[in-house]
């Protein structure tokens, strides 16, 4: 049974995740890139593994963009970043 004290620190915790990981990396469809273009970017840039790389690309191919990273901004620009230098369209939200 929990006790008011340990509800506090387990509150205190999923709000701390929360605001420490509240952005996402996504990654936009284009006219221009290749599908393997995309897939290198992915695994060289963001560290995905093959098949996770080829379901984003995939995704952001039929529907239009895809969540690729999930994070603390400063972890995310520099991909962003990188993803731009490569001629994809990316951005950051929060």
């Amino acid at each position: 049974m929990l006790n008011k004290n340990n509800y506090q620190e387990e509150t205190d915790v999923l709000v701390e995740e929360k605001l420490t990981a509240g952005y996402t990396l996504l990654l936009y469809n284009d006219d221009v890139n290749t599908f393997d273009h995309v897939i290198e970017s992915l695994v060289d840039v963001c560290k995905h593994q093959l098949l996770q790389a080829e379901q984003c690309a995939t995704l952001v191919h039929y529907t239009g963009k895809c969540a690729v990273k999930s994070g603390e901004y400063e972890a995310l620009e520099p991909m962003c970043t990188a993803l731009l230098d490569r001629g994809l369209s990316a951005k950051i939200e929060n």
